[in-house]
């Protein structure tokens, strides 16, 4: 009788229990973002009731600051009433912005997740970066990564193994609509010299002649003036379109359209746009960076290319180009992932037990 009484008591606990979603403004562009929105549709959403605390947004100094001291003041008062804290960080500068909530959270004797979405591995090998993860990391109760390579990465640079699991990012819930596909190759995330723009201009105009019919499509924000001017320089304007930062139905319908996704990052955690791209059903051409060596084999769920080598590049394109069953071969492999490891309810579901552990 007094099992089962402790049972039922742990039992109303969890059903009381509430969670603290520490992370990146729901208007910001990036990954963060569109983790945290996917998790809000999961049945652990409500469960736990969770609520978001947008900490930064992009933008000026000044909407920084304000956003990070709203933030703080709304923290402070429902910190208390609270049982879980999940902080979402990446690099650097985000770490550092969230040491506040985390020590917080911990002098009041919280359970606290940190949950890493990092750039780039490079980083966690630098003195100064070493210890402000490992100090971190050491203190929270459990660290959220990508993928096992990422797990991997930690130990290496940081001596640390217990504590560490792995929760995919997941494949979003999409409108597939092959019967909508052109020949588009698509680009999808900020311009920036981290994400291989120039890897990717470079490499198709090398096959662009050959495959006339075929066009780049940039959808993101950031470095368009410089990217046009390498577009320019190669003759190839008329096969390449630069869209910036789409969202809703005009991200939806640039997914729909295109046949074939190019991933040419130096460095990533576990990219948000490739697994859109397998959502929704395209084939994907990537480096071999953060978590996608665990997960893609080239030539059966993806092709792979290294990170800057643009006749690499161009060979694995004009491969995919021509050959419409290789595309669809390359899907297929892609949907075992879409349908499992990644789909979004087992994630959420995944998630759920994790806060239920914590808590028992």
């Amino acid at each position: 009788s007094r099992g089962l009484g402790d049972v039922y008591k742990r039992q109303v606990l969890i059903y009381m229990a509430k969670v603290l979603v520490i992370a990146t403004s729901r208007k910001t562009r990036g990954g963060i973002t569109s983790v945290v929105k996917a998790h809000e549709t999961g049945e652990q959403w409500k469960k736990y009731h969770c609520r978001w605390i947008e900490t930064h947004r992009d933008g000026n100094s000044i909407r920084k600051l304000w956003y990070l001291g709203t933030a703080l003041v709304e923290y402070i008062c429902l910190l208390p009433f609270y049982d879980i804290v999940h902080i979402h960080l990446a690099t650097t500068q985000s770490a550092k912005r969230k040491k506040m909530f985390f020590y917080l959270a911990k002098w009041l004797s919280k359970k606290v997740i940190l949950h890493f979405h990092p750039s780039n591995e490079k980083f966690l090998f630098e003195p100064m970066n070493s210890k402000l993860y490992r100090k971190l990391f050491s203190k929270a109760d459990l660290v959220l990564v990508l993928s096992e390579q990422w797990r991997c990465w930690i130990k290496m640079a940081l001596g640390l193994s217990n504590h560490i699991e792995v929760l995919y990012n997941p494949c979003p819930i999409v409108n597939r609509r092959d019967d909508l596909r052109k020949n588009h190759i698509l680009f999808a995330g900020t311009i920036i010299s981290r994400k291989g723009y120039e890897t990717l201009i470079r490499g198709f105009a090398r096959i662009a002649q050959e495959h006339s019919d075929w066009k780049v499509i940039f959808a993101g924000n950031g470095e368009i003036a410089n990217a046009m001017k390498i577009v320019e320089c190669c003759g190839i304007q008329n096969q390449v379109e630069f869209l910036g930062w789409v969202t809703d139905k005009d991200k939806e319908k640039v997914f729909q359209e295109a046949s074939v996704y190019c991933l040419a990052s130096d460095g990533e955690g576990f990219p948000m746009g490739v697994l859109d791209a397998w959502a929704y059903g395209i084939p994907c051409v990537v480096t071999p960076v953060g978590g996608i060596p665990d997960i893609v084999v080239d030539g059966e769920n993806g092709l792979v290319f290294s990170i800057g080598d643009v006749d690499g590049l161009a060979n694995k394109l004009r491969m995919i180009i021509s050959d419409r069953t290789l595309r669809k071969n390359i899907v297929l492999g892609q949907d075992k992932y879409v349908k499992g490891a990644f789909n979004i309810n087992g994630i959420n579901r995944k998630l759920e037990k994790i806060y239920t552990r914590l808590l028992e």
